[in-house]
């Protein structure tokens, strides 16, 4: 059985007041490590103008981010691991440890504006039926990191606008899945409903996951563009270590097992597409840390509770063609 984590709360007024709100909120920040970001972080989060409660989770990160954060921020929440449990693992943690009607997922490193907490709010206030909302992520040269998700008939998932201009910001885009994990934002009602992210994917592809689920249930989405912040970690430029690789193609395996992809029409579009992918990791970087990953999710994935046959959140505009250039870097870009 995995360790439960060890929860501390300090009864501590918050440093600044805040505006209330209809529906209260939980942000909640996994953390592994790297305190310098997590507390720039923090920073921007307590310039937000509305009510929320911080939930930060150290997911047994190698630096002392735990002792500072009882020592400089004694009004946050914070929820320990005993073990690196991954990312899925520590957000679940942190939703378990609020009690907000609505949840808010925000990496570490992420700087947000001072009100995109509260557009984000705005939208599930607006509409009850929401369950879910993206906000406009930016990378530090300020093109576009994220407008959310989208997915192609393979449920292979895509960040929107990756790389764009935001004058290049369209109603004709991929149509929106869910947010990307970098910020977001869900009504706890909804994921009581549909389960929280799958801890079977220890890194990459549980946000997709979730968004698929969501979709399947029948909960709307939006994107709010009013919303925004800066995602320090879509600068990174690049193909990503092997490791980082790896996971990545295991959630892809894991995702196509669980959801039986390859038993349906589909399923020979997804069989090409994943052979190309593997064949160019291998020529661009001279290992076979992505085909590993992939064939390790797939046996996983058959562990994997049973998943809707149906998802209605999909762009079937995305061809095969156009989903291979999807995945290669800043490609809204081009």
């Amino acid at each position: 059985m995995a360790d439960q984590p060890e929860v501390n709360e300090r009864d501590v007024n918050e440093p600044e007041p805040r505006r209330p709100v209809a529906l209260s909120i939980d942000v909640v920040v996994p953390v592994y490590g790297n305190w310098a970001m997590t507390r720039d972080c923090i920073e921007h989060l307590q310039r937000q103008g509305i009510a929320h409660t911080l939930i930060i989770v150290d997911d047994a990160g190698p630096d002392d981010t735990a002792e500072r954060l009882r020592a400089e921020y004694p009004h946050v929440t914070l929820v320990e691991h005993k073990t690196n449990r991954g990312f899925a693992a520590a957000c679940n943690s942190g939703i378990q440890a609020g009690t907000g009607d609505l949840v808010m997922l925000v990496n570490n490193d992420v700087q947000a504006d001072p009100d995109m907490l509260e557009r984000l709010a705005e939208a599930f206030t607006a509409n009850p039926k929401l369950g879910s909302a993206a906000p406009l992520l930016f990378q530090p040269n300020g093109t576009i990191d994220a407008v959310g998700l989208c997915a192609d008939p393979t449920l292979a998932g895509f960040l929107r606008f990756h790389g764009a201009a935001e004058s290049q910001l369209s109603a004709d885009a991929p149509a929106l899945l869910g947010p990307y994990g970098a910020v977001a934002a869900f009504r706890r009602t909804a994921l009581t409903e549909v389960g929280l992210l799958d801890e079977g994917i220890f890194m990459y592809g549980e946000e997709l996951d979730l968004a698929l689920r969501l979709s399947a249930a029948g909960w709307a989405t939006t994107a709010v563009l009013a919303s925004r912040g800066v995602h320090l970690g879509g600068a990174t430029s690049g193909r990503g270590s092997a490791k980082q690789r790896e996971r990545a193609g295991f959630g892809r395996g894991y995702l196509l097992r669980a959801y039986g992809v390859l038993t349906t029409r589909t399923g020979p579009r997804a069989l090409a597409t994943e052979l190309i992918v593997c064949v160019g990791d291998l020529l661009l970087s001279r290992d076979l840390a992505s085909t590993r990953g992939r064939l390790a999710g797939w046996r996983a994935g058959r562990h994997a509770e049973v998943r809707p046959a149906t998802v209605p959140g999909l762009d079937a505009t995305i061809g095969f063609v156009t989903s291979l250039r999807m995945r290669v870097g800043d490609y809204a870009a081009r």
